[in-house]
């Protein structure tokens, strides 16, 4: 049997902006998802999807030969969408004759956002022996941070440089961590639509990167808990001009006492929560109750 693991994501900076070049800084999570392959002896693909309490989500069961049949269910089209330009990238793919057995296992809530979909791409790639960057291009399509978070161990710098993704390991590592928390919003945003928004805008968005660039390294280097409650929101506001949408904090939180940042596609999954010891319940007063502290989070 062959095994394989991703970590999960959370991009901290750069949304949005490092589809057309920004400097990002995204870290990997200690959640993430595994693949687990064994040999059948006859060309057919069993597949076998469990969540985070092991319960069975996704099941499918295909015959080699009619991988390119796309179906009508969604499920199971965006595997085998995957699993095509996979064979496409690795023409000895599945092409033995054999077939296989797998199973995955994710260890964080599917609605959680953290990579249900680049985590199950790179355990493929790596599968396939393709690059995920390529895979994810030719079939789902983003920036490519989440693939880079579901090789690294540690928070990178992460940027699209003449259509190549360069990673770059960095020591994020600030004395105020415990400060930090990540509040899931009881609802999962659809990174795609947030995508097509953020193409859809009109504005100087090469103007627009080198400002998120420039708090990205801001960002990633900063000393004082002051200073980045300033930038996190300097950030959002930045964001919100060019999105033309109020910041999370305006419209749902304005009596935090903090900052509050997003964190992929505004609007759902989890956010930054630049706080102190009593951020936990003011989130769940307000029926948030999914908080979890930086090192909860993050590896």
């Amino acid at each position: 049997m062959e095994r394989f693991y991703s970590n999960g994501k959370l991009l901290l900076s750069g949304e949005y902006a490092v589809l057309d070049g920004a400097l990002a800084l995204a870290v990997p999570t200690k959640f993430g998802q595994s693949l687990e392959v064994s040999t059948l002896d006859r060309p057919v693909l069993i597949w076998e999807s469990f969540n985070c309490i092991k319960q069975l989500w996704f099941q499918a069961e295909i015959q080699i030969s009619s991988l390119k049949k796309i179906s009508n269910e969604p499920k199971l089209a965006i595997l085998q969408k995957i699993l095509v330009v996979a064979q496409e990238l690795n023409p000895n793919f599945l092409s033995d004759g054999n077939g296989a057995f797998v199973q995955t296992f994710l260890t964080f809530p599917n609605e959680w956002g953290l990579g249900t979909s680049s985590t199950l791409i790179n355990n493929i790639a790596n599968w396939a022996k393709v690059d995920a960057f390529v895979l994810l291009q030719k079939s789902f399509g983003g920036s490519g941070y989440d693939i880079a978070c579901a090789q690294n161990d540690t928070s990178i710098y992460y940027q699209i440089r003449n259509t190549t993704p360069t990673v770059s390991v960095i020591d994020f590592n600030p004395s105020f961590l415990d400060k930090l928390y990540f509040v899931y919003l009881n609802q999962k945003q659809d990174s795609k639509e947030g995508i097509q928004l953020y193409r859809n805008t009109k504005g100087d968005k090469q103007g627009l990167v080198d400002e998120i660039s420039k708090l990205t390294e801001r960002i990633s280097s900063c000393l004082e808990y002051n200073e980045f409650v300033f930038l996190v929101k300097e950030h959002e506001r930045i964001m919100g001009d060019f999105l033309n949408i109020a910041p999370l904090q305006k419209q749902l939180f304005a009596d935090f006492d903090g900052a509050i940042k997003s964190l992929g596609a505004w609007g759902g999954d989890f956010i930054l929560a630049v706080g102190d010891l009593n951020t936990p319940s003011y989130f769940a007063e307000k029926g948030f109750e999914t908080v979890l502290s930086y090192k909860e989070m993050i590896l």
